[in-house]
């Protein structure tokens, strides 16, 4: 008596379609908005953020003076102040929030906190995806214009449809499109093209269907 084997492949579906309804698919939540503190481009501040390297100098403290690098968690350790949260602070408003804490230990201490190099929060940071040569986040300095962001990153493939990206910027809180007209700023060179960024940025660039 001849038995035949099912084939493999039907196992296979078998165990997909059991696994299928037994999985539950859900939604992530979107990405939290972050607006940034700079709304317009005369009144930019630098913020610090993981990864800076902090020079804290505590006047006529010099033993609990030194650099500092600013943790993924936004923190920083002194030798009197643990787990100082130092991110998205301007350099001065840290100082005087180092002042008040170390009031506790020192006589009216004075505090200055200066910035070896510059990262920042991501929050912070220009992103440009889609069909640029490099496509990357880029740290935004003070007047950038997407002019310097498209050289920071190379400018657009050849297969990029500029005239269609899109500049996504958060206003009042809230996610906010406009259209950009990247092909006529670089390669026909009309610089009526050329707008502000502001940090937090995302330029996204489609790719063209020919």
């Amino acid at each position: 008596m001849f038995r035949f084997k099912k084939p493999v492949h039907l196992y296979i579906s078998i165990i997909v379609i059991l696994l299928s309804g037994c999985s539950n698919t859900s939604t992530l939540p979107q990405a939290t908005t972050r607006p940034s503190m700079t709304t317009n481009v005369n009144e930019y501040q630098y913020l610090i953020g993981p990864g800076d390297s902090l020079t804290i100098f505590v006047w006529r403290n010099p033993e609990i003076s030194g650099q500092f690098i600013v943790r993924p968690d936004g923190k920083v350790t002194t030798s009197l102040v643990e787990d100082i949260d130092v991110a998205g602070k301007t350099p001065t408003d840290l100082a005087r929030q180092i002042e008040e804490q170390l009031s506790t230990y020192i006589n009216n201490p004075r505090v200055t906190v200066s910035v070896n190099n510059f990262t920042g929060p991501l929050s912070e940071q220009v992103r440009v995806i889609g069909e640029a040569t490099n496509p990357s986040a880029v740290n935004y300095t003070e007047h950038m214009t997407l002019l310097d962001l498209m050289i920071a990153v190379g400018g657009l493939t050849e297969f990029a449809d500029g005239n269609n990206a899109k500049l996504v910027r958060v206003v009042d809180g809230k996610q906010t499109t406009y259209e950009v007209n990247i092909d006529d700023l670089i390669r026909d060179g009309d610089i009526a093209e050329n707008v502000d960024m502001l940090p937090g940025d995302i330029v996204i660039i489609p790719e063209a269907w020919f």
